[in-house]
């Protein structure tokens, strides 16, 4: 991952944006301390599910095809509040 300070990122974004894009992620400092990631679209969708429906997300889940989860509720009463 290439590192850009953030005058440097600014004055070439479109290059930042071409590293992202082909490079992979790329780091923006600010006074020497990482502050922000430019990623590609096609990382960004992969990472946050983007286009995926619920079932493919949660088939995706290491808890998936598990067979010593519990799922019961608890069916025990709630607590009396005073009004």
């Amino acid at each position: 991952m290439r590192i850009w300070q953030i005058q440097e990122a600014k004055s070439q974004f479109s290059e930042l944006v071409r590293e992202a894009e082909r490079g992979g992620p790329q780091e923006i400092t600010w006074h020497g301390r990482g502050v922000a990631v430019v990623l590609s679209k096609a990382d960004y969708e992969r990472l946050s599910g983007a286009g995926q429906s619920l079932v493919e997300f949660m088939q995706r889940s290491p808890l998936f095809d598990q067979d010593d989860i519990d799922l019961r509720r608890d069916d025990s009463p709630t607590r009396e509040v005073d009004l």
